[in-house]
């Protein structure tokens, strides 16, 4: 250009000068985006399992949102090598990763076959990666994977990582992995402060990788340097005192949670039991009545609101209720009424019921087990500590147990309808007298306790398959907590129900599943020899006799 070209250029505004200076500055500041080679794809594609890791380890060493994309492909199987190009499918075509443009395949082309080890280690560099993502669930899902095996990441990505990083959680977990990469550092000075760092750990990994410092190997300690053996041996005796501790509340929640269940199952129990001294053998198939008003209304959602699915669990409670109540006043009104007084009996005919509901739902349903999904809120877990993760679907049902137990009560001690139910318990010739209609009660009052076998079987729905004998499971251990809690009572049963599931839970720890049962089954036993009436008063119909 000429000297004389630059008197008729358009004059550059004050605006657009000071934007050019901060642009060529930015420019020389920040460093060039580096992007996957073709060479460096091909290198992890193809060659014996040490050269890939090679390849993979160098590649992992800068982080690049190319590579990233090329792992998860790599991941997922959708890497092939023709030659010497390195194909990645995109829907139904292959495309050049160099060029990007779609080829058409020759014979020679190859998939990419991942054995268990390079597997491993793709995943561990596809988390390190996701330390850098924007997202922050991405970043502390990628830290998490990464605690479970430190050795299986870089430590300049850590420290990139730690320099990046904003957020205390993700900068706290991610100060623990550098310090368990530095427990293998050759400085024995880093070698010190890292277990002094990792005292503060709750990570089962980092527990094993102490340990692995600890042992021998060819004779000697694998940590040579004494003082940092001491100071190991005392962050690991801190971490397992923190996961014991893990270990003690998780089986304390494991017991609360069967006990709810157990409580949730005999509930509806105490009421045809207890308040109306029915033997109702048919309790576990009303819960299972409950599942499958569960599965129908999921399926009724699916077919008519889709996008409403993730509700049709709350829409199932009531449902599920209405369902197992109803076909209960059905059974009441046209078999249990006639049999009152007579206790074989009821006994026989209950079973027979039970057997006519198992087989009407085969007929309806078929004889395999159907699921019913989790909706997404009840997915997931609340993590304590490392070992110590509450599920959501347990902890739902707690709190689903809690309401019903509540409701039931008021309707039992605040309502009119839980009046009668009192009164005719307590005498019914008395209460029929004063004009209460005893047969009405009774049919009302047997819905309610199947309607909340109903509930029961609604909320088992979220922790195992629905199937046509899954009601078997739990008739046995609803009877052992009315008997054991008192025939009537519901403060009984309550103390019953979560009682038996913590001594269960810590039983089958120690015995095994099956000793435990019949451990429990014996306890039970002899304390109904000492204390016939259970661990509360005995109310019932059964004293008027």
């Amino acid at each position: 250009m000429r000297c004389t070209d630059l008197i008729t250029l358009r004059p550059l505004s004050g605006l657009r000068i000071a934007f050019g200076v901060v642009l060529v500055a930015l420019l020389a500041v920040l460093p060039v985006a580096r992007a996957l080679t073709p060479q460096e794809a091909l290198a992890l594609s193809s060659g014996d399992t040490d050269a890939r890791i090679s390849a993979l380890h160098k590649a992992a060493a800068h982080p690049d949102a190319q590579l990233a994309a090329f792992l998860a492909d790599l991941l997922n199987n959708r890497v092939q090598v023709d030659g010497t190009m390195v194909q990645v499918q995109r829907g139904e075509a292959w495309v050049d990763l160099a060029t990007g443009k779609v080829v058409t395949p020759s014979d020679n082309a190859q998939g990419v076959i991942n054995n268990n080890y390079v597997r491993k280690e793709l995943q561990s560099a596809r988390a390190a990666l996701d330390l850098f993502a924007p997202e922050r669930e991405q970043r502390i899902k990628a830290v998490r994977q990464l605690q479970d095996d430190p050795t299986s990441v870089d430590r300049t990505l850590v420290e990139e990582a730690l320099k990046t990083e904003k957020d205390p959680e993700i900068l706290e977990r991610l100060q623990l992995l550098r310090a368990a990469i530095v427990l293998t550092s050759k400085n024995a000075g880093e070698r010190l402060a890292a277990a002094e760092d990792l005292a503060a750990s709750n990570y089962p990994a980092v527990r094993t990788l102490l340990l692995a410092r600890l042992g021998r190997s060819g004779g000697q300690f694998v940590e040579l340097d004494p003082t940092v053996r001491a100071q190991i041996q005392k962050s690991l005796d801190s971490i397992n005192e923190r996961l014991a501790w893990g270990g003690r509340l998780g089986t304390l929640f494991s017991g609360i949670s069967l006990g709810s269940i157990l409580l949730l199952a005999a509930l509806g129990l105490a009421v045809t039991y207890g308040l109306m001294g029915v033997i109702n053998m048919a309790q576990g198939e009303f819960i299972m009545l409950g599942a499958y008003a569960t599965y129908v209304m999921q399926g009724l959602f699916e077919r008519y609101a889709p996008a409403a699915l993730h509700y049709s669990l709350i829409a199932s409670v009531p449902f599920s209720f209405i369902v197992a109540g109803a076909i209960g006043m059905l059974v009441e009104r046209t078999i249990i009424r006639r049999l009152y007084g007579r206790p074989l009996e009821t006994l026989l005919a209950t079973w027979g019921i039970s057997l006519v509901l198992i087989q009407a739902v085969r007929s309806l349903f078929g004889p395999q087990n159907v699921q019913v999904d989790n909706p997404p809120w009840m997915s997931g877990g609340l993590h304590v500590v490392a070992n110590l993760m509450l599920p959501y679907n347990r902890m739902v049902i707690i709190a689903f147990t809690v309401l019903v137990l509540l409701a039931m009560w008021l309707l039992i001690a605040r309502t009119r309808l839980g009046l009668f139910v009192r009164a005719v318990t307590q005498n019914r010739a008395m209460a029929s007298c004063v004009g209460v209609r005893t047969a009405r009660v009774d049919m009302l009052a047997f819905g309610l306790g199947t309607g909340i076998a109903g509930l029961a079987g609604c909320a088992l729905t979220q922790i195992g398959n629905v199937g046509p004998e899954m009601g078997t499971n739990y008739i046995v251990d609803c009877f052992m907590v009315v008997v054991l809690g008192g025939v009537g009572q519901l403060t009984g049963t309550v103390a019953a129900a979560v009682g038996l599931g913590v001594v269960n839970t810590l039983l089958e720890g120690v015995a095994g599943a099956v000793l435990a049962k019949i451990a429990v089954l014996i306890a039970i036993i002899l304390f109904i020899q000492k204390r016939p009436q259970g661990m509360f008063a005995l109310k019932g119909r059964s004293v008027e006799g």
